[in-house]
């Protein structure tokens, strides 16, 4: 079902292709295209004021209070990256892992105290799995092929 948008509605880009485009954007202008395959035209005003021109297929509504959502998704995936990466420093380079620490414990009280949200560092959910491992096989012994 696709959701109609309309003057001073705001959207995200689907498939960002640079910085400006990561931006909510608010609609500034609708060019209805009742024949086009991708849908309505939307021109979309950035934050830095620059506009560019998308077809309904190519963004999708947003309201401002998402971003609290996209932000706190975004910021767990780059605390998981960074403890991560604390752990295989340890191993390389004492200081870098020391370092990595420090910007990791930023990132957790920057979350706390603009967001209201915790993030423990040592319950973070796992990311979804795209390919589950395979079951045992039963009649093998629990042995893979």
């Amino acid at each position: 079902m696709e959701t109609t948008m309309d003057l001073h509605d705001t959207a995200r880009v689907l498939h960002p292709v640079n910085p400006i485009e990561y931006r909510l954007g608010t609609i500034t202008a609708v060019e209805p295209q009742p024949d086009g395959p991708h849908g309505d035209q939307y021109r979309l005003r950035f934050p830095s004021g620059e506009e560019h021109g998308y077809y309904a297929t190519e963004i999708t509504p947003c309201p401002r209070d998402d971003d609290h959502d996209a932000l706190v998704n975004a910021l767990t995936a780059a605390c998981r990256s960074l403890i991560t990466a604390c752990r295989i420093a340890h191993d390389h380079d004492d200081e870098l892992s020391g370092e990595i620490f420090y910007h990791t414990s930023g990132l957790i009280e920057a979350a706390r105290t603009r967001l209201g949200v915790t993030l423990d560092p040592t319950h973070l959910p796992d990311p979804p799995t795209t390919n589950p491992a395979p079951e045992p096989n039963p009649t093998s012994g629990g042995q893979q092929p």
